[in-house]
C-alpha cells in the first residue's frame, strides 16, 4: 500500500485552472461542488435530473451569500465562487475536465456504467474519483481500460463544513492519482486520510462499535438508549450518543452501512446488525426524520432522560484506594465537597471501600464474576470516564448478589464526590469501557490490515464522527495491555469470535509498546 506517501505535498494538488466535474446534484454532490469552487476551480455539475443541477447552482449561490451575511466568507469570494459554479445537462460538457467526481445513486453498475462512459471522453491523464462511501474502488474501477485512473474521494455531509477527506486507493490505483487527490483535498482545505479500497474504508468501518455494542447492551437490557447516550457524553466526552447519532442519519440508513460492512466481511460476528435496529426499521421508526426512533422527536415528546440513582446518604466509612487515576480523582473531589474520608494502599483492582462495599474500576468482568473471584458478595463494578476529575456523571452494576445497602453505599459514594450516577445491570464491560476497547480493536485491525496507519485512523476518527479521541490514541492513554484485557473479558463471558484481540494490539501488549509506536 501507499502508506508512506506525502499526504501535503502541494506541488502534487490540481492547479486551478483545472476544471473539475461533479456528477450527482444531490447533498453530497452539491456540496463537493461548492467545496472545489470556492477553492478556484470552474466547477461542471451535472445531473441525470432533468433541471437538477441548475436548481441546485441556484441553491449554492444563496447559500454563498447567505455566509456572507453571516460573516464567514467574504463578498468577493463568494461571487467568484458562484460565478464558477455552473450547470450542464450533455456528459459530453465534461470532455473539458481534468477532475470528474461521482455522487450518484449507491450502487456498483451505475456507477461502473458512468465511469465508462466518461472515461471515453476525458483524456488519458484525467481522474475519475467516487465519493462512495461503501462501494469497492476495485470493484468500480475494474469496467474500465485505464482503472489506475480511478480513486476514492469520500467527503462527509456535510461536505463544505466537516474536515475529513478519505482518498481510496483501489487495488490499481496509480500513486500518482493518489498523491493528487491527496494533495488537491488538502489545498481545498480538508484534511485527508489515506485508506486502501476495504468495506466501509476507515470511518463506517471503524465506527460500527460504537453503535454495534450500545445495540447490543439495550438488546439486552442493561440500559435504556437514553441512559446509554447519557453516559457516552458525559463520562466519555463524545458529542453525542450512539443512539442519537443513530436517529440523526436514520435508522434505515445507519442500518444499510452496518450491513454492508457485515456482508463484505463475510458475515464476520464483529458487524453482525441488531434485530433491535431491524424491528424499529420495519416500523417506520428512522430516526429524526419519521419523528420516531430510539428517542420521539413527536411535537409535546420531551426527551427521555437517563436513569439515575436517587440520592442516598453519603456512607458511614469510606476509604479511597490506590493511586490510580479514577482513585486520585475521587479523593480529590470528595476532599472539595469536605466528605471525610480514608486513604489506603492500592491492591491494582479495588479503587475505593464504602460501608462493606467494593468498588473496582472495570475491566471487562461483571461485577457478579468479579463477586466470585474476590469472595467479597458487595462487589461493584465502575465503568470508565475519560476524565474522572471533571466527569459530570458515572455508571456502575453492582454484583448480583450484592445486597441493596452495599449497592446504595457505593452510589452515595459517588454522588458524595459529585457524580450523578447511572446503575446498570450488570453487565460485562459495562458501556464506555467496552465501547472505547471495541473502537480500538477494530482501529488495530485497519492498521494491522493495511487499510490506513494508526496516524491516519485516529484522524479519520476524530474529523470523521468528532470523536473526543482517536480510538488509538484512547488505548494508548489506557494502556494498550488493560484494553486487551477488558477484551479478553469480554470474550471470555460471551464465548464470541465478536471479541476477539486484533493481533496488532496483543503483540504491542506484549511487548509493552503504544499503539502509535
Amino acid at each position: 500500500m501507499h502508506t508512506a506517501m506525502q499526504m501535503r505535498d502541494v506541488e502534487a494538488a490540481l492547479p486551478q485552472s483545472v476544471v473539475v466535474g461533479v456528477v450527482g446534484a444531490g447533498t453530497m454532490g452539491s456540496g463537493i461542488a461548492q467545496v472545489a469552487a470556492t477553492a478556484g476551480h470552474t466547477v461542471l455539475l451535472l445531473d441525470a435530473r432533468p433541471g437538477a443541477a441548475a436548481a441546485a447552482v441556484a441553491t449554492l449561490r444563496a447559500g454563498l451569500a447567505r455566509l456572507v451575511d453571516k460573516g464567514r466568507l467574504d463578498a468577493a469570494q463568494a461571487r467568484a465562487a458562484g460565478e464558477r459554479l455552473q450547470a450542464v445537462d450533455d456528459l459530453e460538457r465534461l470532455a473539458c475536465c481534468g477532475l470528474v467526481v461521482e455522487a450518484i445513486v449507491e450502487e456498483l453498475e451505475p456507477k461502473r456504467q458512468l465511469l465508462r462512459s466518461l472515461e471515453a471522453l476525458l483524456a488519458d491523464d484525467a481522474i475519475l474519483a467516487s465519493n462512495t462511501s461503501s462501494i469497492s474502488i476495485t470493484a468500480i474501477a475494474a469496467a474500465l481500460r485505464r482503472p489506475q485512473r480511478v480513486a476514492g474521494l469520500h467527503f462527509f455531509n456535510p461536505a463544505p463544513v466537516l474536515p475529513l477527506v478519505e482518498v481510496v486507493a483501489g487495488m490499481v490505483s496509480a500513486p500518482e492519482v493518489l498523491r493528487t487527490l491527496l494533495a488537491t483535498a488538502a489545498a481545498w482545505g480538508k484534511t485527508p486520510v489515506l485508506a486502501a479500497s476495504t468495506p466501509g474504508f476507515i470511518v463506517n468501518r471503524v465506527a460500527r462499535p460504537f453503535y454495534g455494542e450500545a445495540l447490543r447492551l439495550a438488546g439486552e437490557r442493561a440500559a435504556a438508549p437514553a441512559t446509554i447516550d447519557a453516559i457516552c457524553r458525559d463520562c466519555g466526552g463524545f458529542r453525542m450518543g450512539p443512539f442519537e447519532v443513530m436517529d440523526l442519519i436514520g435508522l434505515d440508513v445507519n442500518l444499510a452501512v452496518t450491513r454492508s460492512v457485515w456482508e463484505g466481511f463475510f458475515r464476520d460476528p464483529r458487524f453482525t446488525p441488531s434485530l433491535m435496529q431491524q424491528e424499529l426499521v420495519a416500523a417506520g421508526h428512522l430516526g429524526r426524520k419519521s419523528g420516531r426512533g430510539f428517542h420521539d422527536y413527536r411535537e409535546g415528546a420531551g426527551p427521555a432522560a437517563p436513569e439515575q440513582e436517587p440520592a442516598h446518604p453519603l456512607p458511614s466509612r469510606i476509604e479511597v484506594l490506590g493511586a490510580s487515576a479514577a482513585a486520585v480523582a475521587l479523593a480529590e473531589r470528595l476532599a472539595e465537597r469536605g466528605v471525610a474520608f480514608s486513604r489506603g494502599p492500592g491492591d491494582g483492582e479495588r479503587i475505593a471501600l464504602a460501608d462493606g462495599a467494593a468498588l473496582y474500576l472495570g475491566d471487562g468482568r461483571s461485577a457478579t464474576r468479579r463477586a466470585a473471584e474476590s469472595g467479597v458478595a458487595a462487589s461493584v463494578v465502575v465503568d470508565l470516564a475519560r476524565d474522572y476529575r471533571s466527569a459530570p456523571r458515572l455508571a456502575i452494576a453492582p454484583a448480583l448478589q450484592c445486597p441493596p445497602q452495599q449497592a446504595q453505599a457505593a452510589a452515595g459514594l459517588l454522588q458524595g464526590a459529585g457524580y450523578a450516577v447511572s446503575r446498570l445491570a450488570d453487565t460485562p464491560g459495562l458501556v464506555l469501557m467496552r465501547t472505547v476497547a471495541m473502537l480500538a480493536n477494530e482501529a488495530a485491525d485497519a492498521v494491522q490490515q493495511g487499510v490506513c496507519s494508526a496516524a491516519a485512523v485516529d484522524t479519520a476518527m476524530r474529523l470523521g464522527t468528532n470523536y473526543p479521541l482517536g480510538p488509538l490514541a484512547w488505548a494508548d492513554a489506557l494502556g494498550v495491555r488493560q484494553v486487551v484485557g477488558v477484551l479478553d473479558h469480554l470474550a471470555a463471558a460471551y464465548g464470541e469470535d465478536r471479541y476477539r484481540v486484533s493481533p496488532f494490539l496483543r503483540q504491542r501488549a506484549l511487548a509493552g509498546w503504544n499503539c502509535h509506536e
